[in-house]
């Protein structure tokens, strides 16, 4: 099966002496195995990256999930250790390419770290620590060494009726595997709320009037994409919209021959 490209976003770490721009496994199998796909790490160097060139070479783009923090001076506010670790290689990476993406009609999905990032890309803003508010669930990752415990599908969300997501999963509530501790806040120009937890929290948005699949969750629909049906739509449903894109660059391009 014709696999077409996407590019995904990298995490800069360090380890072993080396800088390391990489993602984790979860998600590249997840593009493979539930959208049908062929992941293509975006290294994080910034303006040094024609990110036209890249779009025009990639039928999709897809945000991971990362323990790193979006920057809170790209929304106003104070970057503190508290609310770290932050990468900021990847923010300069990623906020260009999401509103590049966007801009171009090329299909995006982005999960976790991605949501907050496309949120910030778009005029938005994070809460931090929302596990500390008052009336907020504590959204966070259960304590265990075992990263299926960590990950278990407990949450419910609400889907809004009309939305994007409604034609994925029908309105009304889903279970998924939500683990965070920051949150959009004031929400981006262009961007719509798709779905939201039972204390409100935002868990999915979407970009309104958009040319193609534009889509962030707060959940962790790579982890379970094996198994666990909701986790299987979203990611087919991105790979349907990508493979719809490839199809027709490549039926302009035969056009124009």
């Amino acid at each position: 099966m014709h696999q077409p490209l996407v590019a995904v976003s990298s995490d800069v770490r360090q380890f072993e002496n080396y800088t390391w721009h990489a993602a984790p496994q979860q998600y590249l199998e997840a593009a493979i195995s539930g959208a049908g796909v062929l992941p293509v790490l975006v290294p994080s160097f910034g303006d040094r990256l024609d990110l036209d060139v890249l779009l025009s070479s990639v039928d999709g783009v897809m945000l991971t999930g990362s323990k790193s923090n979006v920057d809170p001076r790209l929304y106003g506010e104070e970057a503190t250790e508290a609310n770290g670790p932050y990468d900021f290689a990847r923010d300069a990476t990623t906020m260009p390419l999401i509103r590049k993406a966007i801009e171009r009609g090329v299909p995006l999905l982005a999960i976790c770290r991605g949501i907050q990032e496309m949120n910030v890309a778009l005029g938005g803003s994070l809460a931090t620590e929302i596990q500390d508010r008052e009336g907020t669930m504590d959204h966070r990752a259960r304590v265990s060494d075992n990263q299926d415990e960590r990950f278990a599908i407990h949450q419910p969300v609400t889907i809004k009726p009309g939305s994007c997501l409604a034609g994925v999963f029908g309105a009304g509530d889903i279970l998924v595997n939500s683990v965070h501790r920051q949150a959009v806040d004031r929400l981006g120009s262009r961007l719509q709320v798709e779905a939201v937890a039972p204390d409100g929290t935002v868990e999915a948005v979407s970009v309104r009037d958009s040319r193609a699949f534009a889509v962030g969750v707060q959940w962790h629909p790579e982890y379970w994409v094996k198994s666990d049906d909701v986790s299987q739509r979203i990611f087919k449903a991105f790979g349907d919209a990508v493979r719809a894109h490839s199809a027709a660059r490549s039926a302009a391009r035969a056009a124009a021959e």
